[in-house]
C-alpha cells in the first residue's frame, strides 16, 4: 500500500520559516519524481516545487529564492524548506509522487500552513 505522509505544517508569522517533510512508503522512492503542491481556500491546487528522480528541481515563480525542495532517497523523504513566508503562502500543502514513466501518481492528505500575525 502506497502512503505519503506530510508533516511540519503549522502557524507561522510573516517572514518566518517552516520545513515540510513527506515520508513515502510502498514505492521505489528513487525512481519517482516528487512534488509539493498547495491549495489555498477558494483556489485551484497549484504546483509549488518538483524534484525529479535525478534531483533536478523546478519552482513556481512566486516561491523562487524562498523555498527549497530536497530529497533523501535513503530515508524515502522529500522536504520543502520554506523561508520568508508570506500570508499568500497560506494553504494546504500536498506531497505528490509520480513514477518516472508517468503512469502512477500518488497524493498525500496534506498539511496546513498558515502565515499570519
Amino acid at each position: 500500500q502506497v502512503q505519503l505522509v506530510e508533516s511540519g505544517g503549522g502557524l507561522v508569522q510573516p517572514g518566518g520559516s517552516l520545513r515540510l517533510s513527506c515520508a513515502a512508503s510502498g514505492i521505489i522512492f528513487s525512481i519517482y519524481n516528487m512534488g509539493w503542491y498547495r491549495q489555498a481556500p477558494g483556489k485551484q491546487r497549484e504546483l509549488v516545487a518538483v524534484i525529479t528522480s535525478g534531483s533536478r528541481t523546478n519552482y513556481v515563480d512566486s516561491v523562487k529564492g524562498r523555498f527549497t525542495i530536497s530529497r533523501d532517497n535513503a530515508k524515502n523523504t522529500v522536504n520543502l524548506q520554506m523561508n520568508s513566508l508570506k500570508p499568500e503562502d497560506t494553504a494546504v500543502y500536498y506531497c505528490n509522487a509520480v513514477h518516472s514513466d508517468g503512469l502512477m501518481n500518488y497524493w498525500g492528505k496534506g498539511t496546513l500552513v498558515t502565515v499570519s500575525s
